[in-house]
């Protein structure tokens, strides 16, 4: 039997937790400025909706040391941004095209 279709063709997460006790997180980086983007960029290229790409928000994903971090499934594919061009290029490389930004990968054992 064929796995089923996914709903989403791939799915865009942003962390954009704030921590209260004053240690870094994504949020004191351009998290929220990086989401917005994202959402916007997809949108004019019409990549949003069922089968293409979903842009989301998330809570912590744990690899604060490599943030602000994004992730991209079903690729499991983890991003460190710095600026809008880094998720135009996000958006136009890998959810439009489907290649992986290699130049702004999270590595491998950056956690928390």
């Amino acid at each position: 039997m064929d796995a089923p279709k996914s709903y989403y063709q791939r799915h865009i997460f942003f962390c954009l937790n704030q921590r209260d006790n004053g240690e870094d997180c994504c949020a004191n980086h351009p998290a929220q400025a990086a989401f917005d983007r994202c959402k916007s960029q997809a949108k004019s290229l019409g990549l949003l909706g069922t089968g293409k790409v979903r842009v989301n928000k998330a809570g912590c994903l744990d690899r604060c040391a490599g943030g602000p971090i994004a992730v991209v499934y079903p690729e499991a594919v983890w991003y460190s941004y710095v600026d809008e061009s880094d998720i135009d290029e996000i958006v136009q490389s890998h959810l439009r095209d489907g290649k992986v930004v290699e130049r702004l990968l999270t590595p491998p054992d950056v956690g928390r």
